[in-house]
């Protein structure tokens, strides 16, 4: 068994989707980023890098080249999957939080779970993300940014 873990942030900008775990998520501001800024898909994909020893998400999709910009996270999270399988491995289970004073996240949950679990192709059970807030202090306690974080255990075929 594997253990990753990924954390990733950004900050808001007006006239930008946001976009977490997947899903296009009602606000009045998206995030900044190379990609479509997808901080939960992004610290997944860090996470899953990190337990298979294969560094992390900007090695594999540097911010310095076009072919990603604006491109979807989940085509990236499809392919660091992709590179794992190669390896003979597979995700047992990711747990990922958000950190985020706004907008409230908890009716999409279960959605970004059951995306996320499609991608990862685990079952749906073994995918669980949680959202908080800050409390109103550090960056995404003021409302500038998102954040988040991701621990993931993956397995061996041949273990």
């Amino acid at each position: 068994m594997l253990i990753g873990q990924g954390f990733d942030a950004h900050r808001f900008a007006p006239e930008r989707r946001l976009i977490l775990g997947g899903l296009d998520i009602p606000h009045e501001q998206g995030l900044i980023a190379h990609s479509d800024g997808d901080v939960l898909i992004h610290a997944l994909c860090d996470a899953l890098l990190g337990a298979a020893g294969l560094g992390d998400i900007g090695h594999h999709f540097p911010d310095t080249d076009q072919e990603f910009a604006g491109i979807d996270s989940r085509i990236l999270l499809r392919r660091v999957m992709d590179s794992l399988r190669e390896r003979g491995l597979t995700v047992h289970n990711a747990d990922m939080t958000i950190i985020a004073q706004q907008p409230k996240l908890a009716p999409h949950i279960s959605a970004m779970c059951e995306i996320l679990a499609a991608d990862l192709g685990c079952a749906l059970a073994r995918v669980n993300v949680k959202a908080t807030t800050m409390e109103h202090m550090g960056f995404t306690g003021r409302g500038e940014g998102i954040a988040a974080a991701a621990v993931v255990l993956l397995t061996e075929a041949n273990a």
